[in-house]
């Protein structure tokens, strides 16, 4: 896999509460992924990018939400988000500051 299908297969990390709480409680990564990417091309992005060991990719599809924009129903995009476990003792750091 090129350097560029990883980067267009792992889009970015989802940084909340929630998923903090995922990582420390269980040793999972939230990504959001594209919308075409299956578990075994994202399990392969991740371990080749951040040169860890995925143990399970959990993938979920997150329907946009409806909205309204100058009186107008609109919608906003579907989306995909991955869980991804690594191995215990391995880690990901994004370079956040806190």
């Amino acid at each position: 896999m090129s350097l560029t299908n990883l980067y267009t297969t792992v889009l970015s990390p989802i940084i909340s509460e929630k998923s903090n709480r995922v990582g420390e409680q269980s040793n999972q990564y939230v990504f959001e992924v594209a919308v075409t990417s299956t578990k075994k091309e994202v399990k392969s992005a991740v371990e080749k990018l951040f040169d860890v060991k995925v143990e399970q990719v959990q993938i979920l599809n997150v329907k946009g939400k409806t909205k309204a924009f100058k009186g107008k129903a609109g919608k906003r995009a579907d989306w995909k988000k991955a869980y991804v476990k690594i191995q215990q003792g391995q880690l990901i750091d994004f370079g956040v500051a806190e």
